[in-house]
């Protein structure tokens, strides 16, 4: 039987279709609440979830290790209210529930599963690996008041018994929308995650997955040099894991942002680990841009094209490749690339921008045109200012005067 075990905090608004992707998977559902004022609890209830309260003390571990300590399942998943299981992994976790191998792995060996998480709201590095199925043991527990894992523990049982396995996952497994920045701030995560995590470093100076997220959070929030000297610090230890080392070479190539040459030699450095490929789309992009506003476009070119190559729908890949095919003239190629980003991202206000610019450099006027309005009706609704912009620039270009007023621009 697998265990779902979560901890929540007025999740009433996303935790019903949470639960409805685990029905008919999980065999019992433990739900450890940390001081609810909505409907959370009675939502839970409703899909038939063991309630226990808990006094929430800044530590995530701790309320996870709660959760763990009423399962009765053979197996634990874990989930988040904002993550919903997809329809694929739920079947490879039935299958291996009824003891069914995992390709040439034997139920019996498998310990743990890592699964790929997609961030809905994060299209740039969209994908996150994360142990979150694994074997109820009371040797495995979660470390860490924030950014918590399970992956110590098991690390600790796969020393002591060689024959345990853990199986990376190659598909999506779940889908998240925590991380848009709209939720991070009203819920005043960013300041909570610095806090705990401070505190938390006090207290273990070496911990290097730690000090990569701190850094992380840093650099995310525009504060680059309290990032870098905890960087450098976790880059300085030797035992640390491939995943936490191409994010920590990845981090610190974002805080270098000013010192390109420094910057690339970290991007290269991420890009040499061995992860797997869907993770590592942030260094392809961001590298490819900094190659691209260095001059070297047969560069970024590459590199844009293997992030190509690891994720076929990443909309800002093809985008960024049509700026630079654009900008070495070859305009075909870009209107191709930005028609691509577009058909993945309807919405994509930057890409119906540069389609039009590069459709009105070859002359196609009122293709040009529809993009440009296109654009433009779409920063109208997200940020008006460059919608109007975008309008009088437009007129700026010479297009005659019957055009634009056939495409509302007049």
């Amino acid at each position: 039987m697998i265990s779902l075990c979560m901890i929540v905090k007025d999740e009433a608004a996303t935790l019903a279709r949470t639960l409805a992707t685990v029905q008919g998977v999980v065999g019992e559902i433990v739900v450890v609440d940390t001081g609810s004022t909505d409907d959370t609890v009675a939502i839970a209830q409703s899909y038939g979830a063991k309630i226990h309260s808990f006094d929430w003390a800044n530590d995530f571990a701790a309320a996870r290790n709660e959760s763990l300590r009423h399962a009765t399942g053979e197996w634990v998943l874990v989930l988040d209210a904002d993550e919903v299981l997809l329809s694929e992994t739920a079947q490879v976790l039935q299958s291996l529930d009824q003891g069914q191998p995992l390709g040439d792995i034997a139920a019996g060996d498998v310990l743990a599963l890592n699964l790929l998480r997609l961030e809905l709201s994060a299209p740039q590095a969209p994908y996150t690996l994360i142990t979150r199925c694994f074997r109820r043991l009371p040797e495995i527990t979660f470390n860490r008041p924030y950014h918590e894992t399970v992956d110590d523990s098991v690390a600790a049982l796969q020393a002591q018994d060689a024959r345990w396995q853990v199986i990376t996952l190659g598909e999506v497994a779940l889908h998240h929308t925590g991380y848009d920045p709209a939720i991070v701030v009203q819920r005043g995560k960013f300041d909570r995650a610095r806090t705990t995590m401070e505190g938390y470093l006090a207290e273990h100076p070496d911990d290097g997955y730690l000090l990569n997220k701190l850094a992380a959070l840093y650099v995310e929030s525009d504060q680059s040099a309290a990032a870098l000297p905890l960087l450098n610090r976790a880059l300085e230890q030797t035992e640390t894991d491939d995943l936490t080392r191409y994010e920590l070479h990845y981090h610190r190539a974002l805080a270098q942002a000013d010192h390109p040459d420094k910057a690339a030699s970290d991007y290269e450095a991420a890009l040499a680990q061995a992860v797997p490929p869907r993770l590592k789309l942030g260094a392809w992009i961001n590298y490819g841009s900094l190659k691209k506003a260095q001059g070297e476009l047969e560069g970024a070119i590459d590199l844009f094209e293997q992030a190509i190559a690891a994720e076929p729908n990443l909309a800002i890949a093809h985008y960024n490749l049509g700026a630079t095919h654009r900008a070495r003239g070859y305009l075909d190629e870009a209107i191709a690339a930005y028609e691509r980003a577009i058909a993945l991202d309807p919405n994509y206000p930057e890409a119906h921008q540069n389609l039009g610019v590069a459709r009105f450099k070859l002359g196609q006027l009122p293709e040009a045109l529809r993009s440009f309005r296109r654009a433009i009706d779409i920063y109208e609704a997200v940020d008006p200012a460059t919608a109007a912009s975008l309008s009088q620039g437009v007129i700026a270009l010479g297009i005659p005067p019957a055009l634009l007023t056939q495409a509302g621009l007049m």
